[in-house]
């Protein structure tokens, strides 16, 4: 007992760390700015692409235009990142508080004026020169600054607004619409939040005679920096809390982009063997955490399908070392599991290439060699310090697998678990809403459920004809003989095992997968047809439900004519039971369809039949050749005298057109007897046996 201690404590805090309000906050602002921040790396591999003919052509064709598009888009995107971030963070942490009585857009607004005084908005370029609000005050170097503000000016302005809303102390405007009074509603919380900011920034400015936040900021994280010595040490600290900053949901590079400026390449006169081109190369390789290494794991060794859809989805934009895709999508930000390599990994390659380079195994890379950080792997080793660059490049990559390997393990069961309590929550959830769920898209949930039924579309999609499995209800009639059997619907979850029948077909109607679901379960039922006989009996009828919006289309018609064509039906007694009679329309086309279908040999059998106008008018055109009594007939036969009048007169109108009957859910003698009294004699039920595999 004592051994599952520890990995219990691991994953209880896996699980509370995820449901912190900041940590789920910062996840989801960080993962609403990937658009963003892909768009603008994007940018940058475009037009610092290190291959000299192309460079050239776009700083040369018709003016340069491509290269200053790229220009514009960059600036537009990784030069007010942080503005985007402030406004993603606050909006992410209101739509985690989820209350509709406040106005989340004023938190919003809270956040950026705060923003804007933290990073010095009122720094004019007269009384400050460099250091005059511009660029760098709203870029990358100001990220710290924006989850301060983000987080800070939004939970300050929801508990303001709580406290004014429980004391009625709001401005409203009689007679002005919803949502100006629910603006104006806001005034109070935004000046509390401005006024506490706006002083704080004067005390803290006082106390360090200092002129900004964002420059007090930037001054501590070099004089922090200027205490480590120069050289290898510097370089692993560096490493280290750059690391720790992205673990945090920070861009660490960034973060310390003063410090790489000031410390690293412009502080270290006598230091030759590291500058920014030495990260780049050799411990960003894909990114933050020497990622492509985490990257290759997941390809090579995760279990987890959704895990290795992420890795083949970030693999591109990795390869030019941008990996905001694998970093907020496994995620890696907040996540326990990935911490130690996360860090670990970034330390070791930068050891092992700084030895390397001291030792002379690869050559120094020189100050005026072109290497930007989104050169691809392999061919920044290359630019940088020819083949022995990349040769180098190719070990670091080696042991940084080697060393995520177990950890991806370890992701692979805490998803696993996740992923079993995510799914036991949704079948609940749906088996206690599947009436009022008829009505409304699983997909478009607002809530966690909508993201289970999403995974769980992805894998049907991906392993449909592989993990269909079907069941066998046989038949009986009277006297007790084997005459049909019916194949029902069963998927096999790789993880979950067998899921809940209406589930898998609501879930392939919304994801348009209905008719492909349909085909692939009749072409199974025919495969495994030989083997049905020989345990139910010869030439017993096999029938297969299809539902009504797919059995009058002609995809469906082309595919059992090619089926027909390869081995023929007639004389196989296979008999395609159409479902959801409500969505079958007999217009001219569709009767032509259910023709051609009876041409082949396939019989037809109207599913769940009544006595109402719309079942009777399915018998007008003598379509059908089987009829089956609606189930909750049968299940009302013993306490309802009506039940009895109701199949009474469709087993009479049925022998009359001489058509079979079938009563489903025959689970009494009671019901069989009274069955047979009324004329009814093929029975399918548990009275005589559940649905049961072939094996």
């Amino acid at each position: 007992m004592q051994k599952n201690k520890k990995p219990l404590h691991v994953v209880s805090f896996v699980r509370k760390t995820e449901q912190l309000t900041f940590v789920r906050a910062v996840r989801g602002g960080l993962v609403n700015m990937i658009p963003v921040l892909i768009i603008g790396a994007f940018a940058l591999v475009f037009r610092f692409l290190p291959i000299d003919g192309y460079r050239q052509f776009i700083q040369t064709f018709a003016g340069g235009v491509f290269d200053k598009i790229f220009l514009y888009v960059n600036s537009a995107t990784f030069g007010v990142l942080s503005v985007y971030m402030t406004y993603s963070i606050s909006r992410s942490y209101m739509k985690v508080k989820a209350d509709p009585e406040t106005v989340s857009g004023g938190a919003v607004f809270a956040s950026l004026v705060a923003f804007f005084i933290l990073s010095g908005a009122y720094l004019d370029f007269e009384t400050f020169g460099a250091d005059a609000f511009g660029s760098t005050q709203m870029g990358v170097k100001s990220m710290v600054l924006a989850i301060v503000a983000g987080l800070g000016a939004s939970s300050l302005y929801y508990a303001a607004d709580r406290f004014f809303r429980r004391r009625r102390s709001y401005l409203f405007s009689p007679g002005a619409d919803r949502e100006f009074n629910r603006m104006l509603s806001s005034f109070f919380p935004i000046l509390v939040v401005t006024a506490t900011f706006g002083i704080l920034n004067a005390i803290i400015l006082y106390v360090s005679h200092d002129h900004s936040i964002h420059n007090l900021y930037i001054r501590g994280m070099n004089a922090a920096f200027s205490h480590v010595k120069a050289g290898f040490l510097k370089g692993f600290c560096f490493v280290l809390v750059s690391s720790v900053l992205w673990f945090f949901g920070v861009h660490g590079s960034d973060a310390l982009e003063g410090v790489m400026d000031d410390q690293i390449v412009g502080g270290m006169s006598g230091e030759i063997l590291q500058n920014k081109a030495f990260f780049d190369c050799f411990v960003l390789m894909g990114g933050c955490g020497t990622t492509i290494c985490l990257l290759i794991a997941l390809l090579a060794f995760s279990r987890n399908r959704a895990q290795r859809r992420l890795g083949i989805t970030a693999s591109i934009p990795m390869l030019c070392n941008i990996n905001e895709l694998m970093v907020f999508g496994l995620p890696i930000v907040f996540n326990p599991v990935m911490l130690i390599p996360f860090l670990a990994v970034p330390l070791v390659c930068y050891s092992a290439a700084y030895l390397a380079t001291f030792t002379g195994l690869v050559p120094v890379i020189g100050s005026a060699t072109e290497i930007y950080w989104t050169t691809p792997i392999l061919l920044g080793g290359f630019k940088a310090c020819g083949i022995r660059g990349l040769l180098l490049q190719l070990f670091l990559v080696l042991v940084g697998v080697a060393i995520y390997f177990p950890f991806v393990r370890m992701l692979d069961r805490e998803s696993e678990r996740n992923g079993r309590r995510h799914f036991s929550a949704f079948m609940e959830y749906f088996r206690e809403h599947e009436q009022e769920l008829q009505n409304k898209r699983v997909l478009d949930l607002d809530n966690i459920y909508s993201d289970v039924a999403k995974s769980l579309c992805a894998d049907i999609r991906e392993g449909m004809s592989r993990h269909v499995a079907l069941y066998y209800q046989p038949q009986y009639d009277y006297a007790g003989k084997c005459v049909g059997v019916e194949a029902l619907l069963r998927w096999k979850h790789p993880v979950y095992g067998i899921l809940y029948p209406p589930l898998v077909v609501k879930l392939v109607t919304e994801s348009n997968l209905l008719a492909k679901f349909e085909e692939t379960v009749l072409e199974k039922a025919l495969s495994e047809r030989p083997a049905v006989l020989r345990r139910f009996g010869e030439n017993v009828k096999l029938s297969v439900n299809v539902t009504g919006g797919t059995v009058t289309t002609p995809r469906f018609v082309a595919f059992c004519r090619k089926l027909n064509e390869q081995e023929p039906f007639a004389g196989k007694n296979v008999c395609i039971e159409v479902t959801e009679q409500t969505a079958l329309d007999l217009g001219e086309d569709a009767r032509g369809y259910l023709a051609e279908l009876r041409g082949m040999g396939l019989l037809l059998a109207i599913d769940d039949f009544s006595m109402g106008q719309t079942s009777l008018h399915y018998l007008k055109d003598s379509l059908f050749d089987v009829i089956k009594i609606d189930g909750s007939l049968v299940r009302g036969l013993s306490a309802s005298q009506n039940c009895r009048e109701i199949i009474s007169s469709i087993t009479g109108l049925a022998d009359s057109l001489s058509l079979p009957v079938i009563a489903e859910y025959v689970e009494t003698t009671e019901q069989r007897e009274i069955l047979h009294e009324i004329g009814c004699d093929c029975y399918q039920g548990y009275l005589y046996s559940p649905a049961v595999p072939l094996e």
